[in-house]
């Protein structure tokens, strides 16, 4: 496995095109103010296409969280389930949009023996009808997040 947050594997896939054949290469999202942010597509495709495989997987959570979800390719995510995920409306943040609509991603935690996590990001997203979700990206004017920052910056 290959793992790495978003900026360092497009930094590595600039320096080294590797054949990476029976690797599964995840990034865990966000370019953290390091480099141009780009969609999802654009990113995979330059991984895919840097390392030499099929697709790339990802993995999205945060430090408040003890749970993270995770993408097996085309950037759709699945969870436990003891998480988890709701779609509320952009502009009201306390009405749940309607499954496949777009919004913004709030998750519940329950992983913790002794508390729970409630958490209203600023990622958008979309919840589909199987229970899965997908991270379309960060708001407008959403601050730069993640705990990368703790190291980087």
């Amino acid at each position: 496995m290959l793992i790495g947050v978003s900026f360092a594997l497009l930094d590595l896939a600039d320096r080294q095109k590797l054949n990476l054949k029976n690797t599964i290469v995840m990034e865990t999202g966000g370019m953290k103010g390091r480099r141009k942010e780009m969609v999802r597509e654009e990113l995979h495709g330059i991984l895919t296409s840097a390392f030499g495989v099929e697709n790339i997987h990802s993995e999205y959570g945060m430090t408040e969280l003890l749970t993270q979800a995770y993408s097996k390719g085309e950037g759709i995510f699945s969870y436990p389930p003891w998480m988890r995920v709701l779609i509320r409306e952009t502009n009201d943040p306390l009405t749940l949009a309607p499954v496949g609509s777009t919004g913004g991603i709030n998750i519940i935690d329950l992983a913790n023996l002794y508390s729970c996590s409630f958490i209203q990001t600023q990622d958008l997203g979309r919840l589909y009808p199987n229970g899965t979700f997908e991270v379309l990206g960060r708001m407008d004017s959403a601050p730069i997040r993640g705990c990368n920052l703790l190291v980087y910056g």
